[in-house]
């Protein structure tokens, strides 16, 4: 027996935003439908912000785990906030057969999932972007949205505005768009028909006031129960649509809080992106719905990558084959 092991580099050749966006339309479709399963994910709290996560599931053509810690303090160190590393199993065997760098997958799949979700809610005219954060995720969302609308501009807000400066050059230099720096969530926010927040906060940073008719938001920076990144006016006014319904349900901060404070009913969850990429479930009813995608980030996606991943690097000859 081997294991194929690959590497975060290799994973940036192979897995391209132009590859990853359609495989999670079609692995969230899975999901819906049934195909693959997963259970919800654990973590565990190791003080200071440090987490670690450990998420099982099963697809059509795989199964396995993706084991990963997240530490914020890492931007502070020029060093990614997530690593880990995911494991494939064969699934007519039962045996492991690829190891993979998991930071980097999901760092893409993320975005990618994001851009998915945004091509079939938004707009099809929508092209001002909000960034509510400057770290990895913003990056990688201003990327994978470039994809899916024509975009125009794209504004940044962060807590430092030196960060956030130094993120709209490094950015305007990668990719053919203005990035402007904003004062406030505010202001960033205001106008943009795009709205994405992806920031490490604990409490409220988007106002659904703030927010116009006709906007698309994707929430990605909270990932279990309690921290929020949106207050209740939001979730209560937005067509508002899961990854996966089970888990924002029980591990959903903005649904979770809206709901407690009587603002949502159990039925305001309509239903999971899935659903609405299958046609079996209507996204965006008019011109002036503001339409919300909340991403917990789920295995099916890891596993859809991952499995992309082994057959390509091993048509190409690429990542490190080790006996087992």
């Amino acid at each position: 027996m081997s294991l194929l092991v690959i590497d975060g580099a290799t994973v940036r050749q192979i897995l391209t935003y132009e590859a990853c966006i359609p495989l999670m339309r079609e692995a969230m479709i899975a999901l819906s439908a049934g195909r693959t399963r997963q259970t919800l994910r654990q973590i565990i709290d190791m003080g200071d912000g440090d987490q670690f996560g450990v998420m099982p599931g099963a697809a059509e053509d795989t199964f396995g785990a993706k084991l990963i810690s997240v530490f914020p303090r890492n931007f502070d160190r020029a060093m990614p906030s997530h690593q880990g590393v995911i494991a494939l199993f064969d699934r007519e065997s039962g045996a492991p057969v690829a190891v993979i760098q998991a930071g980097e997958v999901t760092a893409i799949r993320t975005a990618a999932a994001s851009a998915a979700a945004t091509d079939v809610l938004a707009r099809p005219d929508a092209h001002v972007l909000a960034l509510l954060g400057y770290g990895e995720q913003a990056e990688r969302h201003a990327e994978a949205l470039a994809r899916v609308r024509p975009l125009s501009e794209v504004r940044v807000w962060g807590r430092s505005a030196e960060r956030a400066a130094a993120f709209a050059g490094r950015m305007g230099a990668r990719l053919p768009l203005p990035f402007r720096v904003c004062a406030t969530a505010r202001e960033a926010v205001e106008g943009a028909d795009l709205i994405c927040a992806v920031s490490g906060a604990s409490e409220p940073i988007l106002e659904g006031a703030w927010v116009d008719e006709g906007a698309h938001v994707n929430l990605v920076g909270s990932a279990r129960a309690g921290p929020r990144e949106a207050d209740d006016d939001l979730v209560a006014r937005a067509r508002l649509f899961a990854d996966h319904a089970e888990s924002v349900r029980r591990q959903g901060g903005e649904w979770l809080h809206a709901l407690a404070s009587g603002r949502v009913g159990e039925t305001h969850l309509l239903g999971e992106i899935g659903q609405v990429m299958a046609g079996d479930l209507p996204g965006r009813l008019s011109e002036a719905d503001v339409t919300v995608y909340k991403s917990l980030g789920i295995v099916v996606q890891d596993l859809a990558s991952g499995w992309f991943l082994y057959r390509q690097a091993q048509a190409r000859g690429l990542g490190a084959s080790v006996a087992f």
